[in-house]
């Protein structure tokens, strides 16, 4: 095994979501400044879900011209995009036009659709390219796709991003409702967001180096010599397999009459493929299973439970909200690194630790839907709980997504293109049902880590 490669394959799968999860992390320090505010959020939720008309062509490529469309250009095409638009956005971030009477952030709204098709494109080509290498590799890969939430959030965190501090000051509060504009001025804690160490700008430039080390990764990918050599074995060991395998059936044909009925029924019930999907090795049931769970466990942790975040974790302060998203970012790539070394491929252990992990989404969802008064809002045991719950329920559901892209990776390229294709479906079912219930209907309440007050 090559560490090189292994090196390579995780820097590769970094650049998948970097851009899409940098705006996010991002938020606190762009919302003051443009237009839309707050419903930036909202904005880029439905832009998103926009955005996966680029796999939409990826895939009807495949089902009406198989065989024809090479991930190779279509990686170089949209990790390019990427580049260029990520540094665009560092110096038209800001910029607004007037449509009506009224400013928009188009250049900024403009951009990150294109982020979007950047980031749901990488899906179905990335997932698809690393049938190139060795199955081990893929592991790597889904790492780095884990380090692309992760190496954002540092970033932010060294920045200051949404650092606050709760200073004494004196409220001015509406007296009554019915009173017009009567207010009273009370004493209370205001919350004080400090200045980052360094601009909006600055950490755009530095998602376009994040999405260079990607191009240079997959550049080195498709031509280092080390990485070829890895092709090279791949490519041995399955001519040493069929090698192996024409040698045992003209072994079986030169046994004795006698066994030889025997062993080839054998052999033929064994070989006999369960379903027409991949390779065969699992009935049409157990592809089904896999999908659903592939679609569920991308909802939640790709839209619905990331959708609630603040408000299961602010209540609590602001520090366990950012313990909560870093050590849950820290979780994924963690996972990946177990499923390394302990891949366990049983279906029901998978359905086991998917229950498992909804188990953990519900409790965050329940401290969410009490906002901002959750369980143990005043104690200290309160914030190690929500921040461990929350780094499980990654852990688990992240374990469960990388086994399945082992599995699917057995299957074929075409599993994978697959694969690709249901993590952004339940990505967007996921982000599509949690939609109107945040920023409609106002179902949650969002704490205040200054002011909020609980009855204990």
């Amino acid at each position: 095994m090559s560490v090189l490669t292994h090196v390579l394959a995780c820097l590769f799968g970094m650049g998948s979501w970097v851009a899409i999860n940098g705006m996010w992390v991002e938020l606190p320090l762009i919302v003051p400044q443009i237009p839309e505010g707050w419903f930036l959020p909202s904005y880029l939720t439905v832009l998103i879900q926009m955005a996966n008309i680029g796999p939409l062509v990826i895939i009807l490529m495949h089902r009406f011209r198989p065989g024809v469309l090479n991930e190779k250009p279509v990686v170089y095409c949209i990790v390019t995009l990427g580049i260029f638009v990520a540094f665009l956005l560092a110096f038209f971030w800001k910029h607004t036009v007037t449509i009506g009477s009224t400013l928009h952030s188009v250049p900024l709204l403009i951009l990150c659709f294109l982020l979007s098709v950047v980031d749901c494109t990488s899906s179905v080509t990335f997932l698809p390219f690393m049938m190139r290498l060795c199955p081990q590799y893929l592991t790597s890969y889904f790492a780095g796709e884990g380090l692309s939430g992760l190496v954002p959030a540092l970033v932010a965190l060294f920045q200051g991003v949404g650092v606050v501090h709760c200073h004494n000051a004196t409220l001015t509060l509406p007296l009554n409702k019915t009173l017009g504009n009567s207010t009273t001025d009370t004493w209370g804690f205001q919350a004080v967001y400090q200045p980052a160490k360094f601009s909006v700008q600055i950490f755009f430039l530095l998602l376009s180096v994040m999405m260079v080390v990607c191009l240079i990764a997959f550049i080195l990918l498709n031509h280092h010599p080390a990485v070829a050599r890895e092709k090279r074995n791949e490519l041995y060991f399955r001519e040493e397999v069929t090698r192996r395998e024409r040698e045992q059936v003209f072994s079986l044909h030169t046994r004795t009459p006698e066994k030889k009925p025997m062993l080839n029924s054998f052999e033929s019930a064994k070989r006999e493929p369960r379903s027409a999907f991949g390779r065969g090795t699992y009935s049409n049931s157990e592809v089904v299973f896999i999908f659903v769970v592939l679609a569920w466990v991308n909802a939640l942790t790709n839209a619905v439970l990331p959708s609630v975040q603040s408000y299961s974790c602010l209540p609590y302060g602001n520090q366990a909200y950012h313990l909560a998203a870093t050590m849950a970012a820290v979780a994924n790539p963690m996972a990946c690194f177990i499923a390394m070394f302990r891949p366990i491929r049983s279906l029901i252990f998978m359905c086991l630790l998917t229950v498992f992990g909804t188990g953990f989404g519900a409790y965050i969802m329940a401290m969410a839907a009490l906002s901002p008064c959750p369980l143990l809002v005043h104690s200290i045991s309160g914030t190690v709980v929500i921040v461990l719950v929350w780094i499980v329920f990654v852990l688990s559901l992240s374990y469960v997504k990388v086994i399945i892209g082992v599995i699917l990776r057995d299957e074929g390229h075409g599993a994978l293109v697959w694969c690709g294709a249901v993590v952004q479906l339940g990505s967007m079912l996921g982000a599509l049902s949690m939609f109107p219930l945040v920023s409609i209907y106002g179902l949650f309440k969002s704490g205040d880590a200054c002011n909020t007050k609980c009855p204990l």
